[in-house]
């Protein structure tokens, strides 16, 4: 027994059932039912229409046996240290309280605050002061570099 397969909505047809229809390009196509036929005719999709086979394999419905679900590996977190500290020393900082971190922070910016002016002193020792000072502008009406170039300005 041949069992044809509906050309519009994917459905048997047993024998001694169903209409065929030929297309003038000679394509055959086979109906259960004058239902399918005629969205067939009317050049329906049947992608589009929800009781079809092919709707039903597209948006995943009724399948009889339920696929296992394909298993993602978890990410795994590894603690690692890095560049400048190692890894005692980020767990030690994390575990440190807030008033300890604070205090160690004010003592790090005092410090840094006294090397910057022991430096700075020493730069004003050995600073050589026998550069001349710049002589003043001579005295007269200032001018500026619009007027200079004889634009609009002083006249």
């Amino acid at each position: 027994m041949k069992v044809e397969i509906d050309s519009f909505s994917g459905y048997k047809i047993y024998p001694s059932k169903g209409r065929l229809f030929v297309r003038g390009d000679n394509k055959i196509f086979r109906f259960a039912s004058s239902k399918n036929e005629s969205l067939f005719l009317q050049r329906k999709n049947p992608r589009k229409i929800a009781w079809t086979v092919v709707y039903r394999r597209m948006h995943k419905k009724g399948l009889t046996e339920e696929v296992a679900k394909k298993r993602s590996r978890r990410t795994v977190k590894h603690q690692r240290g890095i560049v400048g500290a190692d890894l005692a020393a980020i767990a030690a900082r994390r575990n440190q309280s807030a008033q300890a971190r604070a205090a160690a922070r004010t003592a790090a910016i005092q410090k840094a605050k006294a090397e910057k002016k022991a430096k700075e002193d020493k730069k004003e020792k050995t600073k050589p002061h026998s550069q001349p000072a710049r002589a003043p502008a001579a005295s007269g009406p200032r001018i500026s570099k619009q007027q200079m170039k004889g634009g609009k300005g002083g006249r």
